[in-house]
């Protein structure tokens, strides 16, 4: 019995793991980017059914299993507070060190708005350098402009 979209990323990445299978030859199967795929296996986007369908077959779910695939889920799965995961707490540590001037930096190219993340999409790929091979992010979001009311 699965009872929530937990149990079914639960064994989407115990069945990863057992088969020893990539993010980035599961989004070629589904046609879509290997963060959105990774993203959506993880719970934080929902399928299409077909897309359901083939992420079902890849990871032998049950129907149960690619219909809650399918639903809208609750988004932001982390824990509240400061991460513990080192390299999740980097993240927090680049937005705490940074935040406020890549703020600033937006604002003063586009005004007072947001940096959309529904709009959004990212991409990550390894840089090879001689000194150590460094992880290479771009983030591209929507601007949003706060309306006047």
């Amino acid at each position: 019995m699965i009872y929530n979209r937990e149990d079914v990323t639960q064994r989407i990445v115990a069945t990863k793991v057992a088969k020893g299978l990539k993010w980035k030859d599961v989004a070629a199967e589904i046609g879509m980017s290997k963060e959105w795929t990774t993203a959506a296996c993880l719970g934080q986007m929902s399928f299409n059914k077909a897309q359901a369908e083939t992420v079902g077959r890849i990871f032998e779910l049950p129907d149960e299993a690619v219909a809650w695939l399918q639903i809208p889920p609750y988004k932001g799965s982390l824990p509240s507070g400061i991460p513990t995961d080192p390299l999740i707490y980097r993240w927090y540590e680049v937005v705490s060190v940074f935040g406020t001037t890549i703020k600033e930096l937006i604002h003063e190219e586009f005004g007072d708005g947001i940096m959309s993340a529904i709009d959004f999409s990212f991409d990550v790929q390894r840089e090879e350098d001689p000194k150590g091979d460094r992880v290479n992010v771009v983030l591209s979001g929507k601007f949003l402009p706060y309306k006047n009311f």
